[in-house]
């Protein structure tokens, strides 16, 4: 799908007098990676457009053709997919699924429902990440999945076990992607029985639950909310293919431009998402008003421009945990210390991103307090330069861009960004998109 592009070592980014421009955002991954897998399973042929070219994808197209699904690329946000009605087949597979989330926790879902002998692994970090939860949801009713390292983490062996599910249970409080990978395997295991799956304890990034079921609900099928408690599908229910389907763009990604217009100016506007998304990362809009910025909605556009310098905050970001490292360095422009809180969820992410963060913000001068499940950060007079570590992750290095922004209170800085290549999980071009709104003239 994505060309292979080439990446420096490093990136230098010159200070940023201001930010002005309008950026079409890519495809949201989440819902790539979710409308592929659906597109799959379904029966009838798929035209996805908008769809996101990044490495996460890539990883999702890949293991899809491992499995015998059929897909056609019809140019770099294209791509037809040609369903088989919940059958794959290829009996047996070994999948490489890089450190894709997206991708690996709702395969292994479907495959242990499906049945067959597969293997999953990934990069190093992907097998740091926990996917216990899921693993013992899912052996609970049946199904035969192995750990070939360590207990509650990929590699993982998946063969054919017998799954007679009626009731499922999943914890909810370290990442929502087990329950969407449970939800939408639901309608493979409810041929004659309805099947529910319970939530244990607090659900987090309820908002990426609510595009799974938006999704589903696209392609056929209708899930039973018992509030955020309990969800049931009921038996005979089939993923039907819509056709064709638009992804919509990547609201997380938008948060990089949304806060630069409120750090350095604007107005900076993005396209592709806009007050309907079905993206809970857009309410990161939401918080940059509640630090005093301008935000303009429209329906598929949201744009922001500064008012000042910005209020600090404290607030709960546990329902836009992505979209909220970006909260973290805007902090760096505010008027006191900010503290994100009930975002213990970015321990377990591409890094643990809790400690990469204070990390890298007390290079550029701030004051930083870690807790088990907050961050407290007191803005420093000026910005220092700094070389900033991305520790293979794309939204340290995205987030960082944004500390050379001058922002008239806080001076932006020389920012030296390591590895710049790991943007490419996401957002490929997200430094000529960056350069694109950066202007030399002041605000």
């Amino acid at each position: 799908m994505t060309q292979q592009k080439h990446y420096p070592q490093h990136i230098d980014l010159e200070p940023v007098l201001h930010a002005q421009g309008t950026v079409r955002l890519p495809g949201s991954k989440s819902i790539s990676n979710r409308t592929l897998l659906l597109a799959a399973l379904a029966e009838g042929t798929t035209t996805i457009h908008d769809m996101l070219a990044s490495d996460d994808t890539m990883v999702m197209l890949g293991a899809l053709r491992s499995l015998g699904i059929r897909w056609d690329e019809v140019d770099e946000r294209t791509v037809i997919v040609h369903g088989n009605g919940g059958v794959l087949p290829e009996p047996a597979a070994d999948l490489f699924m890089g450190n894709a989330g997206t991708a690996i926790r709702p395969l292994t879902a479907a495959l242990a429902v499906i049945g067959g002998d597969y293997t999953l692994h990934g990069v190093s970090r992907m097998h740091e990440r926990p996917i216990g939860d899921l693993v013992d949801a899912l052996n609970a009713v049946g199904a035969q999945i192995e750990y070939t390292g360590e207990q509650g983490f990929p590699p993982l062996r998946i063969r054919r076990g017998h799954i007679t599910a009626n009731r499922m249970a999943v914890r909810g409080n370290v990442s929502s992607q087990f329950l969407t990978a449970l939800l939408m395997a639901a309608p493979l295991m409810a041929t004659t029985h309805p099947v529910s799956i319970d939530v244990v304890g607090e659900l987090i990034s309820k908002p990426y639950i609510e595009i799974t079921l938006n999704l589903m609900r696209r392609f056929g099928v209708e899930v039973e909310q018992n509030g955020w408690a309990s969800f049931t599908v009921q038996p005979g229910q089939r993923y039907q293919s819509p056709g064709t389907i638009h992804v919509e763009g990547d609201a997380s990604s938008a948060s990089y431009f949304l806060a630069a217009g409120a750090i350095a100016g604007g107005p900076v506007r993005v396209e592709g998402v806009g007050e309907h998304s079905i993206q809970g990362d857009v309410r990161f809009a939401d918080a940059l008003e509640r630090m005093g910025a301008i935000v303009t909605r429209g329906e598929n556009w949201i744009e922001v421009q500064s008012n000042g310098v910005l209020k600090a905050i404290d607030a709960d970001f546990n329902h836009i945990p992505d979209a909220a490292m970006t909260i973290a360095v805007a902090a760096l422009y505010a008027d006191g210390p900010s503290t994100l809180r009930n975002i213990a969820s970015w321990r377990v992410k591409e890094t643990d991103r809790l400690s990469a963060m204070a990390t890298e913000l007390r290079k550029v001068g701030a004051e930083v307090e870690e807790g088990p499940d907050y961050i407290r950060i007191t803005p420093p007079d000026e910005l220092k330069p700094a070389t900033i570590d991305t520790y293979d992750d794309h939204r340290m290095a995205m987030c960082f861009s944004l500390a050379s922004l001058d922002g008239k209170a806080r001076r932006g800085n020389a920012m030296r960004i390591n590895d710049p290549k790991c943007v490419a999980k996401t957002f490929p071009d997200y430094f000529e998109a960056f350069a694109g709104i950066a202007r030399n003239e002041l605000f």
